[in-house]
């Protein structure tokens, strides 16, 4: 017992730098961000308290409600196409293909790229006058128009195409895991009785990938709550603001516009949601009592 608890000691005090750093590292950030929130500071901070202003300001910013509706849709989209995609191609992967590890490669690998360079190869991917629009009409179909990244309404779907392209690789190589971690006896137990396969998938395989899933997800939302250099490069938050999203606008005012009231309101109302959303689902993975879980 005495050794049991040295040893207990020993990794407290071990670990004890680490929580000072999250401490005053982390939630002391968070929190000197919304004191300030509640002033009016410009170029510089400034501590004279002035309510709930910036927050009204916040939300008669037209230009705020579109970046939180493009941070949503954009969301939504990345999600539920790179879970798809990702389960379809680990899927795929799984039934031991001829150059699988080739494959898996090709696929993970614009992981391996930042948003950066994602954004700019797309950019010119998607151009009118150089990219897929123009080198398909060069082939004779002189009709064809994709035009999305000029268009105000469709811009946000060639943000959220960049993004699959880019995250359903990762996806992929978590649901492979997973795929590879069910035991086998159950694919024959399944051709044994017959049952068709996409009913073992649906009924028995993608429940049992729920911790991968719900892994993925917890992934793609943070890149999701994050996403600046993406759009940034591909975009550039245009045509106007049509696919401007809540980091660029946050990174603007508090550098470009020097505004750093409005801009840690925003960081605060960023970091509001986020715990609205995380908070749920942490309550309902670990602190749910054990009986409600079964």
């Amino acid at each position: 017992m005495k050794t049991r608890r040295r040893m207990n000691v020993a990794t407290y005090v071990a670990l004890f730098p680490a929580f000072i750093v999250v401490v005053f590292a982390y939630l002391g950030t968070m929190l000197w961000t919304v004191q300030i929130s509640f002033t009016e500071s410009k170029l510089l901070p400034t501590f004279a308290f002035s309510g709930l202003r910036q927050y009204e300001r916040l939300f008669a910013t037209s230009r705020w409600s579109i970046s939180l509706e493009n941070m949503v849709i954009f969301g939504i989209g990345l999600i539920a196409v790179c879970l798809v995609l990702g389960f379809l191609l680990a899927a795929a992967l799984d039934q031991k293909i001829r150059f699988e590890n080739t494959f898996r490669t090709i696929f993970l690998y614009p992981y391996a790229m930042s948003f950066i360079v994602t954004g700019l190869a797309w950019q010119w991917i998607l151009n009118p006058t150089l990219g897929l629009q123009q080198y398909v009409r060069n082939l004779g179909w002189t009709d064809f128009q994709f035009d999305w990244i000029i268009r105000n309404d469709r811009a946000i779907y060639v943000v959220i195409i960049a993004g699959v392209w880019q995250a359903s690789g990762l996806v992929m190589a978590l649901m492979l895991s997973g795929l590879r971690g069910i035991d086998q006896e159950l694919w024959k137990a399944a051709k044994i009785d017959g049952i068709p396969t996409w009913r073992v998938y649906f009924n028995i395989i993608i429940p049992m990938l729920r911790p991968t899933i719900i892994t993925s997800v917890v992934l793609l939302s943070l890149a999701v709550v994050r996403v600046y250099d993406l759009v940034l490069a591909l975009t550039g938050g245009g045509p106007g603001i049509s696919t401007d999203v809540p980091a660029k606008f946050i990174l603007d005012y508090l550098f470009g516009r020097a505004n750093i009231g409005l801009a840690t309101a925003a960081s605060s109302i960023l970091l509001v949601i986020v715990l609205v959303i995380i908070t749920p689902w942490l309550y309902y993975e670990y602190f749910r009592p054990k009986r409600e879980r079964r």
